[in-house]
């Protein structure tokens, strides 16, 4: 399996998706009303698509999964152009710290980070914290289903792909038990259609959450209830 979206759940995915492609400089590949995506290509055959699919009702739960964007010694700029394209400042409670808290047009937090030396080559993104109960074992288990590695970084635990380029996966102690559904999520994507490989994920820890079967993806939770997406063989 690899890592493949980072996906929104959007009020209006065209609108959301033009803002992210525009600032994280993503090329378009859908333009739909109802979904929207665009891609982030890196060394190699690494790539992240960047989905925003059309939901009703947006959850409003806390987030457990966030972009924090590079800015280093550029991050007063970088803001300033986020700020241009439809961004603006948001206070979810960081007080006085050296990143730059600020808000996409539906209201979705994120962070334009300073310099940290873990963050070489990770741009445009340079990271995403994932809410975990329990970051050592949630590392394990994506780096297990994805075959990203372990790196240091500040976060308790932190993977990255092993080109040692894109952004860091990291694992940050959860704030609060999981409620309600994420408003961000991540997909992988089988290596092959073979039923023991999802069997392999009930056994590192992973939950299915529900069935559709006229969706060709899968829905699990990690083991800290985090949503996730398993998509078919790519064909």
């Amino acid at each position: 399996m690899r890592l493949e979206n980072i996906v929104w759940d959007a009020h209006e995915p065209r609108r959301l998706g033009a803002f992210w492609a525009a600032a994280l400089g993503a090329d378009t590949r859908v333009d739909r009303p109802d979904h929207y995506e665009a891609r982030l290509s890196f060394a190699g055959d690494f790539f992240l698509d960047l989905c925003f699919q059309r939901v009703a009702s947006p959850s409003t739960s806390p987030a457990r999964l966030h972009l924090d964007l590079a800015g280093g010694a550029r991050q007063r700029a970088v803001v300033e152009r986020l700020l241009a394209l439809g961004a603006v400042h948001a206070d979810i409670g960081q007080g006085e710290v050296p990143w730059v808290v600020l808000a996409d047009p539906e209201g979705n937090a994120f962070c334009v980070m300073e310099h940290r030396d873990s963050y070489a080559g990770a741009e445009p993104i340079a990271a995403l914290p994932l809410d975990s109960a329990a970051p050592e074992r949630d590392a394990a288990f994506w780096s297990e289903i994805t075959g990203w590695v372990r790196v240091d970084g500040i976060a308790p635990a932190t993977l990255r792909h092993p080109s040692g380029t894109g952004p860091l996966l990291e694992f940050c102690p959860e704030p609060e038990p999981k409620r309600g559904k994420n408003r961000l999520h991540l997909d992988v994507r089988l290596g092959r259609d073979d039923d023991t490989v999802l069997d392999r994920l009930a056994e590192l820890g992973a939950n299915r959450s529900g069935t559709a079967p006229e969706l060709p993806w899968t829905v699990f939770t990690d083991p800290s209830g985090n949503e996730f997406c398993v998509l078919p063989r790519a064909s």
